[in-house]
């Protein structure tokens, strides 16, 4: 690392061990239970971060529901074990771990590589190839310094297990992602959307994950936020409105540029990165289109903000592509969202775990006239012969007619069954192929799922919003938070505690609440020291009553901006209006 890239990541460092500061002391965000000590992973929202995390989730909804035109549900955090089963979370859901053999500490495998060595994406290396990088470069445990390098690293899967109900009760367990709430409701979902594709689905709730390692404050805790979005399409006939966000520029990183020695980020549109083959599948460019703008609306840094493709060591099975939107914080890039092209998987293996139909029927054009081969086994061989295997006998059997008609042609048929081969009769089986008039078919609708995490995006626009100036020589520090998100919109004071000034005060905050405006009111220690206190908490405008306000004809209060410290004088009649004005993005302070 150079030395301006080291002072760099210093200063840096520096910035966001005093954004954690800031937040114990402002309000926004502190490590729970910390009266019995605290524990690691979990963190309590204050006043102002829980009022900044609500802004934030109800502008994603406003863009990703209300504006697409999708709904929204809120389903049970603890799920039974068989939808786990289903989604193959019991098998698959799992982190590197390696514990230290001396102090016993527990470090993800993983990000030990990546801190300590130049690998970036230790997470998409399988477990052997991290054993050997552990070794080759002699890594340590963070915690007392003992050597891991002949340590096995093993899997460590992630849930949250409970039980649901007493005495003999049903295993459960705490969801890890939103997601699984929205397909397992399929079947009931797609009768309110009058089972016509494409439709979307989103929701947003806590997600729990029991991580390895939690570290850097909100960043990797064990209970976070989700905004998702699962969009159903048919992958025969629907496409995006790739056409609205053509002309969005992103900065890309794909696989190949990563794979690259001198790979580097490419500056495009969204209409050139499909057009080129960069971004392989048109659904997740759509969203990658709408995303964008979006994270710029709600503080984040677009000089710090990048898509990412996924390496494929470290793609989910059943993604065909997924880009991740990242900002640089601390000099490293974090993950804030995942868009991937699921394809059927989801559905498909909830329909074959459950009892219930997850797939749409599509009606055709004009009825058409088809052949199925059907069978019709006869029930009084298979059932002697097969005894309580029988009817699995029957759906391998209807299986493979479906599939592979040719194989009846013999005088019998070869199934397997438990590990075993049979040979069937294919008398036996009735077998026949028959010509059918079809209105329509059933398909199972393919997924694209955009999946924000709110907590990361939460702390990114504090470290990008965190500024440190001097303003008529005192050293500030503010947060530069967009009107839109902000914990408080406007704060209001009183120039001295005099009777008249406090009730004009009082009536302004009134008035300006029942507008819909988030105020504050303050009336303690000098007015200098009001405005320091809003602008370290981010609120956009102060608003002044002074004796000018109660001595002139007309009625006018100073209205300070945070940014830039300027103040205009307004009019009372006018100040809601013309401050839900600037809210909504409709007027500019300094056109005022």
């Amino acid at each position: 690392m150079s030395e301006q890239a080291q002072t760099d990541a210093d200063e840096t460092a520096a910035t966001s061990e005093k954004l954690v500061e800031l937040a114990k002391r402002r309000g926004y965000f502190f490590q729970s239970s910390g009266a019995y000590g605290g524990v690691g992973g979990f963190y309590t929202f204050g006043p102002q971060g829980a009022s900044l995390k609500g802004n934030v989730e109800d502008a994603w909804r406003d863009r990703f529901a209300v504006a697409e035109g999708n709904m929204e549900i809120d389903a049970p955090t603890i799920m039974p074990e068989p939808v786990f089963e289903a989604s193959g979370h019991l098998d698959g859901f799992d982190d590197m771990l390696i514990e230290c053999p001396e102090c016993g500490a527990s470090s993800r495998a993983d990000h030990l590589v990546e801190d300590n060595t130049e690998y970036e994406d230790a997470e998409s290396l399988p477990i052997p190839e991290v054993e050997e990088v552990i070794a080759e470069y002699e890594l340590v445990c963070p915690e007392c310094g003992a050597g891991l390098a002949d340590v096995a690293v093993e899997a460590f899967n992630l849930m949250f297990a409970t039980n649901i109900g007493p005495g003999d009760s049903d295993p459960g367990y705490l969801r890890p992602e939103t997601a699984q709430g929205i397909f397992v409701e399929f079947p009931r979902l797609k009768e309110y959307a009058r089972n016509q594709l494409p439709f979307g689905v989103t929701q947003i709730g806590r997600a729990y994950r029991n991580e390895i390692s939690p570290r850097r404050s909100i960043i990797r805790t064990r209970e976070f936020t989700q905004a998702e979005l699962e969009y159903f399409v048919d992958p025969e006939e629907d496409e995006p409105d790739l056409e609205s966000v053509a002309d969005v520029e992103v900065t890309l990183y794909p696989a190949s540029e990563q794979n690259s020695e001198d790979g580097s980020e490419i500056e495009t549109t969204i209409g050139d990165a499909v057009s080129e083959g960069i971004i392989g599948d048109e659904w997740v460019a759509y969203f990658l289109g709408v995303a964008k703008p979006w994270y710029d609306s709600v503080g984040v840094d677009m000089d710090r903000f990048r898509f990412r493709q996924h390496l494929s060591g470290e793609r989910a099975h059943y993604a065909a592509d997924c880009w991740d939107a990242e900002s640089e914080i601390d000099g490293n890039w974090i993950e804030m969202a995942g868009f991937a092209y699921r394809g059927d998987y989801d559905l498909s293996k909830h329909e074959e775990y459950s009892d219930d139909r997850f797939t749409i029927f599509k009606q055709y054009d004009e009825p058409k006239t088809v052949e199925r081969a059907t069978v019709d086994p006869d029930m009084s061989y298979l059932g002697p012969e097969f005894g309580g295997d029988a009817q699995a006998v029957v759906s391998e059997l209807e299986t493979l007619a479906a599939r592979d008609r040719a194989a009846f042609e013999g005088d019998t048929i070869e199934i397997g069954l438990e590990g075993e081969s049979h040979e069937i009769p294919v008398a036996k089986t009735g077998f026949a192929v028959e010509e059918q008039t079809e209105a329509g078919e059933h398909i199972t609708p393919h997924v694209v799922e955009p999946s924000f995490g709110v907590d990361r995006l939460v702390y990114t626009v504090l470290h990008h919003g965190y500024r440190e100036d001097e303003v008529s020589g005192e050293e500030r520090t503010y947060l530069e938070l967009e009107p839109e998100v902000a914990p408080t919109f406007v704060g209001v004071f009183p120039l001295q505690s005099d009777d008249e000034l406090v009730a004009y005060a009082d009536e302004i905050v009134a008035d300006l609440r029942d507008a819909g405006l988030s105020v504050t009111y303050d009336d303690s220690g000098n007015i200098g020291r009001r405005y320091r206190r809003q602008d370290e908490v981010g609120t956009p405008f102060c608003v002044t009553v002074d004796y000018e306000t109660v001595e002139e004809t007309e009625t006018t209060v100073t209205v300070r901006e945070r940014d830039t410290t300027d103040q205009k004088r307004l009019s009372v009649d006018d100040l809601a209006e013309t401050l839900s004005a600037i809210r909504a993005g409709e007027m500019a302070f300094e056109e005022l």
